[in-house]
């Protein structure tokens, strides 16, 4: 199902500002929502999470059992060949699992139809939001929580698509149980369609977007950071008048040590001349 259509999203700043819509690029979306292909895409993909370890012994490989329990005949019970057949407890299992691998392949371009029919899907549904970029300069999940926040989808999956791999950023929103980030370049169509929300960085999709003037995020940072400033400005010059004004009482005692010696001379020399009078 594909239609001529054009796609726009909602676009914000990383400070959760508003900012005029943006034009989602045609060659990727485009209207094409193949059903299919995505149940084909992400059957494939949870197969592919399997390790197949589960296992179980036959009866040739459980220990024991290699005499007959009792003779064929005039017991009066069932005869019986060996205490490791499946019905004896403790026996082997019939038809039961052994480790085995459960991959899928998809081929490559059905892969790329599934995760373009994702993203239109999405864009349908108004859940792509474009974001101008996403500059972390150390891991904060409080800054992530509360652009979530501000774009109203706190309560809802949110996938965050970045330019390239963005430790901080991924870094922030690991420990939020609603929010997986994860590189453009590595998302597949399970992820899209896990997610109610798709937040794309704007340089992943080839477009950057010019910072807004005015931006409050923006204008709150270089008055924090001049007041970071001023506060270690003001605690090294507080260290330094401590340093100095130590400084200043050694040389002081320093000072008033040779005096006092020099005066306990003075008074030894004067009390020995009194003695040789």
């Amino acid at each position: 199902m594909a239609e001529n259509t054009t796609f726009q999203a909602a676009a914000y700043t990383a400070q959760g500002a508003e900012r005029e819509s943006v034009t989602l690029p045609a060659t990727l979306f485009d209207g094409t929502v193949n059903m299919p292909v995505m149940h084909q895409a992400v059957k494939a993909y949870l197969a592919n999470q399997r390790q197949g370890n589960a296992s179980t012994k036959i009866r040739k490989y459980v220990s024991g059992g290699n005499q007959k329990p009792w003779k064929q005949k005039g017991t009066g019970r069932a005869r019986q060949g060996s205490i490791r057949a499946p019905q004896w407890v403790g026996g082997g299992t019939v038809f039961g699992p052994i480790p085995r691998s459960y991959a899928q392949y998809v081929p490559r371009q059905v892969r790329q139809l599934a995760r373009k029919s994702a993203f239109n899907a999405r864009a349908r549904e108004n859940a792509i939001f474009i974001i101008d970029g996403f500059t972390f300069d150390a891991p904060k999940t409080k800054l992530l929580a509360d652009l979530i926040a501000r774009l109203g989808v706190a309560d809802q999956k949110v996938l965050i698509l970045t330019e390239g791999s963005k430790p901080n950023v991924f870094l922030s929103g690991r420990n939020l149980p609603l929010v997986h980030v994860m590189p453009y370049a590595d998302v597949s169509t399970y992820h899209i369609l896990w997610s109610d929300v798709v937040l794309i960085e704007s340089s992943a999709l080839g477009s950057q977007l010019e910072p807004v003037e005015g931006d409050e995020g923006d204008e709150d940072r270089p008055k924090r950071s001049a007041a970071k400033t001023a506060r270690k400005a003001a605690s090294k010059a507080g260290a330094k008048k401590a340093a100095t004004r130590g400084v200043g009482t050694a040389k002081k005692k320093a000072a008033k040590r040779p005096a006092a010696k020099k005066a306990a001379k003075k008074s030894a020399s004067k009390s020995t001349k009194k003695k040789g009078k």
